[in-house]
């Protein structure tokens, strides 16, 4: 990095949160998808002043900037695919007012989403978002990757819930969207435009949250399906049934198997798919809810269905759901993580189209994913040391997206385009409604500053490159 602008950079934050150790940069080099990519320096900004003016440096220079929170991104949203600047937005002054009044809480984007979540029960609220890893995540990363987990289902995803939003915009102005109230109709909703835009049209300084009263009481169950595909048409049947539970998570047996192997949970591994169903609200109204489901689930082939009778068996089994991203990491040294999405009554067909790519490629591939709003996470366990399988990997990655796109679907239901699907965004928008967004981009960061090389595809491209 030239030693003007690194000067420059000083006289806006201290050395000690400037990093440029080769050790150090290394270790900002990869987030939780696949490659790695080493930045030309990365700075942790303390408040929005600083990330302002490091912007503004940065479209002097003609230096790329990547926000960057706790790196969970699974398609690569935070990496420095072109060099330059991260800003490691972990470290920045945090701040949590939870508004139990007006139902809302007021975050800086360095919190865990796991604190907002904790805090807003404390006072009797809820803020449903629930990512895997929202132990670890930050709000900031959340919200511009618009993660949102099993809740998603009954509750919406994240976008649903940011209300109002202080952004740097990629020329490094200070700007504020929406705002406190609920309804607010004015103008263009630059808040929902930014939120899932994974930090290619700003940085999240700010972020004012709706949050709901939380649910009363809850229920859940577990059942076990000798074929995976009555396991959904007993997802499908209990939505047109009028019931809408929490969340409704599906396990194949790979990811069983898996499980038992790495935290044995007493999971049933003759089992072609389990189901996990949990209703929340009244608890009048989820004693019948529950039942329902488990009738449901019975006619549809279930071979046993246990419902939790205390709050330790619930987390018993909530824990064995939570397992799977670590046990299948046991299974090989690479795992490559997709969230194809169809609408849910293509459930059956999509998991029947998943197995017959597995089938095709030869490949470890394990279906896991919150079922009941259609999110699959088909997952590739494999070894990037084995070229030939990687190149069959890439092959079965683009059969999963046109499977997806074939029934209907879409290319991720949580977890951004990134640099991993950017290839495909022309296969589910078309050239008109993939340029619309490139001009939105092009309008906002005319330097091409802002998180450059994701979700638009680079010329030719018309596949991942895993290799």
């Amino acid at each position: 990095m030239k030693e003007q602008l690194l000067r420059l950079i000083y006289t806006i934050v201290p050395k000690e949160r400037v990093l440029t150790d080769l050790a150090e940069l290394y270790s900002y080099s990869f987030d939780a998808s696949f490659g790695g990519y080493l930045p030309e320096i990365v700075i942790q900004p303390k408040n929005k002043v600083e990330v302002a003016d490091l912007v503004k440096l940065a479209n002097e220079f003609k230096i790329p900037v990547y926000p960057r929170g706790a790196a969970t991104s699974l398609s690569g949203g935070s990496l420095a695919v072109e060099g330059g600047m991260i800003l490691d937005m972990s470290q920045f002054e945090k701040k949590l007012v939870i508004d139990r009044e007006n139902l809302l809480a007021i975050s800086s984007p360095s919190v865990i989403t796991s604190d907002i979540q904790q805090k807003a029960e404390e006072v009797g609220l809820f803020y449903p978002p629930d990512p895997s890893s929202s132990h670890v995540s930050t709000i900031g990363g959340n919200l511009l990757e618009n993660s949102s987990g099993p809740k998603g289902l009954k509750y919406g995803t994240t976008k649903e819930y940011v209300i109002g939003l202080e952004v740097v915009t990629p020329t490094g102005e200070i700007i504020r969207t929406g705002g406190r109230t609920v309804k607010n109709v004015t103008g263009y909703d630059l808040t929902r435009l930014i939120v899932g835009s994974e930090g290619t049209l700003g940085i999240v300084t700010e972020a004012i949250l709706r949050l709901i009263p939380k649910p009363l009481a809850r229920k859940t169950l577990l059942a076990s399906f000798v074929r995976i595909a009555d396991s959904g048409h007993a997802i499908t049947k209990i939505l047109s049934n009028g019931i809408l539970p929490s969340a409704m998570e599906l396990m194949d047996n790979a990811c069983i198997r898996a499980v038992e192997n790495y935290s044995p949970a007493g999971l049933p591994i003759e089992a072609e798919a389990i189901v996990i169903i949990e209703v929340d609200g009244h608890p009048a109204a989820i004693d019948e809810e529950i039942k329902k489901c488990e009738d449901i689930c019975l006619l549809q082939g279930a071979t046993s269905v246990k419902v939790a009778k205390t709050d330790a068996e619930r987390d018993e089994i909530w824990k064995a759901r939570k397992m799977v991203s670590p046990a299948i990491t046991q299974m090989g040294p690479t795992k490559i993580s997709e969230d194809a999405t169809v609408p849910r009554s293509q459930i059956p067909e999509m998991i029947e189209k998943l197995y017959q790519i597995r089938e095709k490629y030869q490949l470890n591939l394990v279906v896991f994913g919150h079922a009941g709003d259609g999110n699959l996470h088909p997952n590739i366990i494999t070894d990037k040391r084995n070229i030939e399988e990687m190149k069959r990997v890439e092959d079965a990655v683009s059969e999963i997206f046109e499977a997806a796109i074939e029934l209907g679907g879409t290319l991720s239901g949580e977890h951004g385009i990134g640099i991993l699907k950017s290839p495909y965004m022309e296969l589910e928008l078309g050239s008109d409604g993939l340029l619309m967004m490139k001009k939105i981009k092009d309008a906002w960061d005319p330097n091409s500053i802002l998180n450059p090389g994701k979700i638009f595809p680079q010329p030719g491209k018309l596949k991942v490159e895993l290799t």
